[in-house]
């Protein structure tokens, strides 16, 4: 009996072992650092002065500022396109890679996937040099052919698709593998009995592919949209936020509250009202997929 509970306690102590580096990483710089920022959002504070209790005041605020707000609707607009259209991108270059339909799989497949290897910051600054207004290789080709330059990152609406169109070539290329793994996990005899059964290639997808497609989906859908949600280095490197307020989000108006304004308290509240906004999207996005897992 005795060799019996020593055996059990092993069994459970060796996992717990093994897991504890991250658990101690994840509570440092997660947890903690979470648990401080809510903490932070009920004080008045400044690097150089002293915490001040004010319970919800700064939430008040919040609730009628107006410059978060419009970071605010900025960051959803720029959220559902992107997350829509690298779905869409993603599973479209997953179907032409993972069954030989293009020759040249193998070298597509890191075409597309070279972009989600570098950092935003370089990403924002190579497409800054081809969509600038005066420097852009765009816009000097468009007048070296007597045409006009676009305003592709001084104007509102076309700043906002330019990001959302370079998010989209950043970072579709890894989702695309996510999706590629997806769809070799789903058995081949499936397809063959389609197949002889007469199913058109959109009814195989449609009933075969799609719903034992739907996890991996569902993957991709939540890591994309907190992704979407933290956007920092690629606006600030190629809009900065701007022109005015069109493409600021809130993670840019987070920085600039706590480390250009010194508000570190009201940066705190508004760093806790976009977890929630994560949270609140991530808990949706899971309730309507049905939490169904795939047929095996």
């Amino acid at each position: 009996m005795k060799r019996h509970t020593k055996g059990n306690f092993h069994q459970t102590a060796a996992p717990l072992l093994f897991l504890l580096p991250n658990i101690l990483i994840f509570g440092t710089f997660i947890i903690i650092p979470a648990i401080q920022g809510l903490r932070m959002s009920f004080t008045e504070w400044g690097v150089f002065t002293t915490p001040k209790f004010i319970g919800f005041d700064n939430f008040i605020e919040l609730a009628g500022d107006e410059v978060f707000w419009k970071t605010f609707n900025n960051t959803i607009v720029y959220s559902f396109f992107t997350v829509a259209l690298i779905m869409v991108y993603a599973l479209a270059l997953a179907l032409l890679l993972y069954k030989n339909v293009l020759k040249g799989e193998k070298i597509f497949r890191s075409l597309f996937y070279i972009p989600s290897l570098l950092s935003m910051i370089t990403v924002g600054i190579a497409w800054r040099f081809i969509l600038g207004d005066e420097m852009g290789i765009i816009n000097y080709l468009l007048r070296s052919m007597g045409g006009d330059g676009i305003r592709w990152l001084t104007d509102g609406k076309l700043a906002m698709v330019s990001i959302i169109a370079v998010s989209i070539w950043a970072q579709a290329g890894y989702y695309m593998v996510v999706l590629i793994a997806g769809l070799q996990a789903i058995p081949i005899e499936l397809y063959e009995a389609a197949k002889i059964d007469g199913a058109s290639a959109p009814k195989t997808f449609t009933s075969i592919t799609l719903p034992l497609l739907r996890s991996t989906l569902l993957v991709v859908l939540v890591l994309a949209t907190i992704a979407s949600f933290k956007a920092y280095e690629l606006i600030s490197v190629m809009t900065k936020g701007g022109p005015g307020y069109a493409t600021k989000f809130i993670v840019q108006q987070v920085y600039q509250v706590a480390f250009l304004e010194d508000r570190m308290g009201y940066a705190s509240a508004m760093s806790i009202v976009l977890m929630l906004i994560i949270s609140l999207f991530t808990v949706l996005q899971f309730k309507l997929s049905g939490g169904e897992a795939d047929h095996e």
